[in-house]
């Protein structure tokens, strides 16, 4: 099952798509038109289920934007038949901005790509941990 990652952002919604075995993200670039947009792409690719980056401080504590995803997610539900997760996102823009510096992209090309890259980073990290093995204990 193909799985949407969004990293949503006041100007820009940073969209990536997971293979069909729910294993590597890939970057599909970003919408500005909100939860239609998005649900248009969900559509598009296939998405059997939408991963949301939930935005929180180094503490866990939410944040104005919090908030403001909350509110796109809440709405995101509304507007689609299809299971909506919330993922912790910290620290992936900065991710994202370091591996766009590493790649010696101009700041312009940074800016155009940083939500994409955002996206793909959090959706990864989501995948990575919904494909471990479970644990095996050890008194078995």
């Amino acid at each position: 099952m193909r799985v949407l990652g969004v990293d949503f952002g006041s100007k820009r919604i940073g969209l990536a798509i997971s293979d069909e075995t729910g294993t590597v993200a890939q970057p599909v670039g970003y919408v500005t038109g909100g939860v239609k947009e998005v649900v248009r792409v969900a559509t598009e690719r296939g998405a059997g289920r939408i991963v949301v980056g939930v935005p929180r401080r180094l503490d866990g504590s939410s944040s104005p934007q919090t908030e403001k995803t909350f509110q796109f997610i809440a709405a995101l539900e509304q507007a689609i038949q299809k299971p909506v997760v919330r993922w912790d996102e910290r620290l992936t823009t900065v991710q994202a901005e370091r591996t766009l510096i590493e790649s010696d992209l101009s700041r312009r090309e940074r800016k155009e790509k940083i939500d994409t890259v955002a996206a793909q980073l959090m959706l990864q990290s989501y995948l990575d941990a919904a494909n471990q093995p479970p644990i095996e204990d050890e008194a078995s």
